[in-house]
């Protein structure tokens, strides 16, 4: 098995890809009133939004869909990639 596949910022960034993913995902179904999803919606969106706003900024969403999302997983799996090679594991 490789070794970056433990190494901590590897799964620091893996974790963080599935967080905007699942944000993604849970915004396809309606939160409202006092749903038990309405607080996890809030969390994943306290924990993703500072990824996604500059994005949205410069991508504004076209109709329903938000490519910004996108842009932020792409910049993500860059970054965790990039910082690996720094760290060159």
């Amino acid at each position: 098995m490789s070794t970056y596949l433990t190494h901590p910022l590897y799964t620091l960034g893996v974790l963080y890809l599935l967080l905007l993913v699942f944000r993604a995902v849970l915004s396809w179904f309606p939160s409202g009133g006092s749903s038990g999803l309405r607080s996890v919606t809030h969390w994943l969106f306290v924990l993703t939004e500072p990824a996604v706003a500059p994005f949205r900024k410069v991508i504004p969403p076209m109709g329903i869909f938000d490519i910004s999302y996108m842009i932020a997983v792409l910049v993500v799996y860059l970054l965790t990639t990039y910082v690996l090679y720094l760290v060159k594991i």
